[in-house]
């Protein structure tokens, strides 16, 4: 079992006090979540002595004043089915440019260490940092709980994001295939939708969205945060490579589907300087639309990207944290509306300023894409019996394919 030394005077957030990576994983640990009421520390009580340096192993053992954290080898992925009550979540934030989304899975096996969804999987009662890329949730029933929201008497047609949280073409989609699912009935009722993802494996439904496509029913976005490898294997682990992503909107594009790429999040000294050459690598693949949002820290999302930043890269750590601090009003996190997404201040009017004038060079946002809403036909309810049957088939082929853990249902979550 893996160990470090961890300095007992070294204060929150210090390098010295900054755990060892996880090879495949964004987070470098579990953190506490909100909804915690105990606290677990480990701490050597002194019980074997001298055995515990000769355990460890010369200059390896505890030295005075550290203390000897166990490190749990890499946690294996497991996947949950669970039977959800709803599928539409809605919003009205003036910050995001849809009000009705739809996810298939919880927590995301990507890894991506800045994912402003990682707190909701303290309602879950799990930790946002490992546990939100390890125990994840599939909702099993996801087609037929649409079918049937979608189906109700007065329900009033608007473009469904699909992906607005965790990735809904993250690597456990080839097993279930409920993204799958999903544009099926959409196709099957017209229903215009827009798609967020970073995953090639988008490619796969082609022929579904090549068909949304033709209808003007659908909008993909892929997010592109580096064009550097070694980059994207630190900050988004289990996701498509970025040369990938490119490729996956040459795809898409040359495939007649309306395609933008979203740089987000830019992070200070980490990525930021990537921004104009992402935009013209994906401009030159076929991209019409492009986007960005400046790096958010909300809630435990603070504490999984420190101890990250401290990790990976301790030489600038300090220095990452005080520019965010200076885009964000002097904290690590501002959730005003109107600001959070891009920032404020001198730095963030930079940004935005190279974010235009290289949209203007490339051609970029010259149209907004118009989907179309009136062409949409109400399913046919699913019966009960064989929703359930359904969900019970797929839950039961994917534990199979995935070998993963069965786990109780847990709670709907309102993700807006």
């Amino acid at each position: 079992m893996a160990r470090t030394n961890v300095v007992f005077s070294a204060g929150t957030g210090s390098p010295a006090a900054a755990p060892a990576a996880l090879r495949g994983r964004g987070a470098v640990t579990n953190v506490r979540h909100r909804f915690e009421q105990t606290e677990r520390e480990p701490a050597d009580d002194g019980w074997h002595g001298d055995q515990d340096s000769a355990l460890l192993g010369g200059s390896h053992g505890c030295e005075t004043g550290a203390r000897t954290v166990e490190l749990q080898p890499n946690p294996q992925t497991t996947v949950a089915p669970e039977q959800a009550r709803k599928l539409l979540s809605r919003n009205d934030s003036p910050d995001i440019p849809f009000d009705v989304a739809v996810n298939t899975y919880r927590g995301c096996e990507h890894g991506c260490v800045y994912c402003y969804a990682r707190p909701t999987h303290a309602y879950l009662g799990y930790s946002p940092g490992l546990d939100f890329e390890t125990k994840l949730v599939a909702k099993t029933n996801a087609v037929d709980v649409l079918r049937a929201e979608l189906a109700r008497p007065g329900y009033r047609v608007s473009p469904i994001n699909i992906g607005s949280a965790t990735d809904v073409y993250q690597p456990i989609e080839r097993q279930w295939q409920l993204t799958r699912g999903v544009l099926e009935l959409l196709l099957q009722t017209r229903h215009p939708a827009t798609i967020v993802t970073k995953n090639a494996l988008i490619e796969r439904d082609l022929d579904l969205l090549r068909a949304l496509a033709e209808q003007r029913l659908v909008t993909v976005y892929i997010s592109i945060t580096t064009l550097d490898s070694d980059m994207a294997r630190t900050l988004e682990p289990r996701a498509s490579a970025p040369w990938r992503r490119i490729q996956a909107v040459r795809t898409l594009a040359n495939a007649g589907i309306p395609v933008g790429v979203l740089v987000a999040p830019v992070i200070p000294f980490i990525n930021d300087e990537s921004l104009e050459r992402i935009l013209q690598e994906s401009a030159q693949a076929g991209a019409c639309y492009a986007s960005y949002t400046v790096i958010r820290l909300p809630w435990e999302v603070r504490a999984v990207f420190e101890r990250w930043l401290h990790t990976h890269f301790p030489d600038r750590a300090q220095r990452v944290l005080h520019r965010i601090e200076d885009l964000r009003n002097g904290r690590r996190n501002d959730p005003q509306f109107g600001t959070r997404m891009s920032g404020t201040g001198l730095w963030a009017n930079l940004l935005r300023q190279r974010f235009n004038l290289a949209v203007r060079k490339l051609a970029l946002n010259t149209t907004r894409p118009q989907l179309a809403t009136h062409l949409f036909q109400a399913p046919e309810a699913a019966t009960a019996l064989g929703g359930a049957a359904a969900a019970s088939s797929v839950a039961g082929n994917s534990r199979r394919a995935r070998g993963a853990t069965p786990m109780s249902p847990s709670p709907q979550l309102a993700l807006f």
